[in-house]
Parts: C-alpha cells; sequence; structure tokens
C-alpha cells in the first residue's frame, strides 16, 4: 500500500518532504553529539535530489507576492527566493520539495538518510471562545489551581530558564512582557529568519501574546497572570501562513540554538498524523521538555503532535472540576503512554495579556498548555540538576484525578506545583 507521501507524489507529481539524517536519528537514540556527526554527513550534498526553488512552496508564495506588488505598482518586484532546500542543523532535518525521482533518490542514500517524510502543514490551535476582560485584580484562578504561589512563596519564579514559545508571535511592549522575552525572531512566510529586538516584537494576531504571558508574565499592579514570572521566553513567530512547515522547523531549530529547556506549542496536526515523531524525539534527546497543547475538537479526538507518547500533552479543564467539552482526548493502542492528554490544566476562562497593553479571556487547549510549560519552569529553577524527562515524572506524580473528570477525559488529573516538588 503507498505511503500518504507516495499517494501525493502520484497526483501532483512533487510533494514537500522533510529529511531525517542518521546522525539527528542516532542522537535522539543516545548515540552522541549531533553536530561534528552531521558536519561528516555534509548534508549539502543532497541538493541535487531537491527541485528548484521556483518549484517549491516559497517559489509559489514568491511568485504570488511578485504578481501582486506589479499590479499594484505596475512593475516587477525583485523579492529573492527562498533556497531549494533548507538545513536545520539543530534539529539534523532537511526540508525541501522532491518529485518521484528524488524522493527515490534519498530513500536510495542509506548512508546519510535516516527517513523521508512528507511534511503536511500544521495549524495553529485556536482558541473555542474569545472575550474582553479587564486587568485582574489578583492572581489567576489557574494559577491558584495548580497551587502555584506557594512555590513563589519559596522564591521559586522560574528565574533563569528559558522556555521556547513557538506561536503567532507576542507583543514585546505589553507591560506584563517587557522584560520576559530572551530573544525573539520572525519566521516569515518564506521561513526566513529575523533577530528583532525584544522591545520591537509584534504579535500577527492575538494568541502568542495571550500564551506567553500565561507562562512567563510579569505582575502588572495587582495583576499576575504568570505562571513562571521570573523565567525567560525565546520566542517565535512561526504561524499562520505561508510555508508554515518551513516557518516551525526554523523556531525549533533557532529554540534549540537559543538553549531553550522547554518548547511549548499550541500548534498541531488533526488526528494522528506521524510526520512530527521524529522532530519531538529529535527534542527529547536535547533534554527540553515538549509540552504540547492535545486540541479542541473535543472527545474522540487529538491532535499531532500532542498525542504523541514523547510529548507530555495537555488538555483543558474549568474552574468547575470539568474538563472542557472541547478538550480532545483519546486512547490509543500503544502500551506506553496511551490516554492522550497526559493530563489537564486551567483551559476555560483563562485572563492573560492582549496585544496593545490590555487583557483577554480565551478558551482552549492552548490555554492550558503554557500553564504547565510554566510550571515545569518553575521546577528547573528549583532542581536545575534534573532531566526533562525526571520533571515531566514529577508533574505526573503530583496529579489527581477529582472525581468529576473521567480518565478517558483527563488521564491523571490536575498537576499540584508542591506535591511536584516533592516528587524532586
Amino acid at each position: 500500500m503507498p505511503s500518504s507521501l507516495e499517494i501525493e507524489l502520484n497526483a501532483a507529481g512533487s510533494a514537500p518532504v522533510i529529511v531525517v539524517l542518521k546522525q539527528a536519528a542516532a542522537a535522539a537514540a543516545g548515540g552522541g553529539a549531533l553536530s561534528a556527526s552531521l558536519a561528516a554527513a555534509n548534508p549539502k550534498d543532497l541538493k541535487d535530489f531537491f527541485l528548484k526553488s521556483a518549484e517549491t512552496i516559497g517559489g509559489a508564495i514568491v511568485a504570488s507576492l511578485k504578481a501582486a506588488l506589479k499590479n499594484a505598482k505596475g512593475k516587477a518586484a525583485t523579492i529573492k527566493s527562498p533556497p531549494a532546500m533548507r538545513i536545520f542543523p539543530n534539529l539534523g532535518v532537511v526540508y525541501g520539495t522532491v518529485d518521484k525521482e528524488g524522493y527515490a533518490a534519498l530513500k536510495k542514500d542509506k548512508k546519510r538518510v535516516k527517513d523521508v517524510l512528507r511534511a503536511p502543514r500544521p495549524s495553529l490551535i485556536q482558541p473555542v471562545l474569545k472575550a474582553a476582560a479587564a486587568a485582574p485584580m489578583e492572581v489567576t484562578w489557574g494559577i491558584k489551581r495548580l497551587n502555584v504561589p506557594a512555590l513563589w512563596d519559596q522564591g521559586i519564579t522560574g528565574t533563569g530558564v528559558l522556555v521556547g514559545h513557538l506561536d503567532t508571535g507576542v507583543d514585546g511592549s505589553h507591560p506584563a512582557l517587557k522584560n520576559a522575552l530572551h530573544a525573539y525572531a520572525q519566521f516569515d512566510v518564506l521561513g526566513t529568519r529575523h533577530d528583532i529586538e525584544s522591545g520591537n516584537a509584534i504579535d500577527s494576531g492575538d494568541h502568542g501574546t495571550h500564551t506567553a504571558a500565561t507562562i512567563a508574565g510579569r505582575p502588572v499592579g495587582n495583576s499576575a497572570v504568570g505562571v513562571a514570572p521570573g523565567a525567560l521566553l525565546v520566542s517565535a513567530q512561526v504561524i499562520e501562513g505561508g510555508d508554515v512547515v518551513a516557518r516551525i522547523l526554523g523556531g525549533m531549530d533557532w529554540a534549540i540554538e537559543q538553549q531553550a529547556r522547554i518548547l511549548s506549542m499550541s500548534l498541531g496536526f488533526r488526528g494522528y498524523v506521524e510526520d512530527f515523531l521524529p522532530l519531538t524525539q529529535i527534542i527529547r534527546s536535547k533534554n527540553i521538555l515538549p509540552v504540547f497543547a492535545v486540541g479542541n475538537e473535543g472527545p474522540g479526538t487529538s491532535r499531532s503532535p500532542g498525542n504523541y507518547a514523547e510529548a507530555l500533552s495537555v488538555g483543558a479543564a474549568g474552574e468547575d472540576e470539568l474538563v472542557a467539552e472541547f478538550s480532545g482526548s483519546r486512547k490509543f493502542d500503544r502500551d506506553d503512554d496511551p490516554f492522550v492528554p497526559d493530563l489537564v490544566a486551567p483551559g476555560v476562562g483563562v485572563n492573560s495579556a492582549a496585544p496593545g497593553g490590555g487583557f483577554q479571556l480565551m478558551d482552549g487547549s492552548s490555554m492550558a498548555t503554557p500553564h504547565i510549560a510554566g510550571l515545569a519552569a518553575l521546577l528547573m529553577q528549583a532542581k536545575p540538576e534534573k532531566t526533562a524527562a525526571e520533571i515531566e515524572q514529577a508533574i505526573y506524580k503530583s496529579c489527581k484525578r477529582p472525581a468529576s473528570m473521567p480518565k478517558a477525559r483527563a488521564n491523571r488529573g490536575v498537576p499540584d506545583a508542591v506535591k511536584a516538588l516533592s516528587q524532586l
């Protein structure tokens, strides 16, 4: 039976692919450092297997932009085309577009190529509800529910911990985020990185500002929306639109380069899509904790990569101690981690920052996920010698599932910050 990639190649004659290099796979399996072995593999030699940039998604975007600008200005615009092949050295993968011959050649290169994966387009896990809100006059209910203030009282605020945050961007001028950014990068519609001063960071929507402030927002007056107000964000604008695979791969690679210890993502594919599994395994091999949203399509559904056993998968619960109706959940036929999400966290009526300096309420597993990323940052400050896996297990062991939450929907239940610290 042909794979989904082969079906696309047969139908369209070409397809974007992610090539996992053997060195990356070996590193993910504990086989040693990636950088030296990747250099020895010389992945640049793979370029002849890929189509020219004009025949790629990026090439199509450039052609469209040129046509639009020509129509607007009456003359052709000069826009640089992206490379036909992109190498992401920290991930150990290559991205580009191949035809049937290029695909066959890559599959034949057993010395360097571990796997050739289809590159489907992830999408943002959009909140199911948004509403304008006043600044909260105290610590938000979600932070209280996780028992986080008890760690703050011990001086544990996430200081010194870098949290990777891949989203729609962030409003770096928001009072809650002014001092929260360690680094900010925009990956444009072609996947090209632009490093930007933190104070000039922008959000192409409002999702990223909300999730960023839930992770590491600083107190503003009596308002406290950030779980880890001492942590620093490594934030990248990677979605929506454009060559989103190039953008997300770029953001992941950059977060590794920046030495983030946690990766918070509220995006993915509907259903079980295995193509990002090797990337999640590589993230794990770097001792980075992947904290991913399970999705908002309700019971019996989930999103990848949030439904991988290798991810810390987060669903949404409300202040009423019920799993949110929209929160995804599903059981998989596997011995390791069959239920997703792994746990649930506050994801209903979450008050956090909005672009422009204000605040807003949002509902979604996207809102629950940054709560857990922030909790992990607190624990990493308290016990910096602990591995990502040990932090994850401590969070799991701290969970308690209320009687109002079925296991099939909430799995382990809701974590407790104090109990999690005691497990370390």
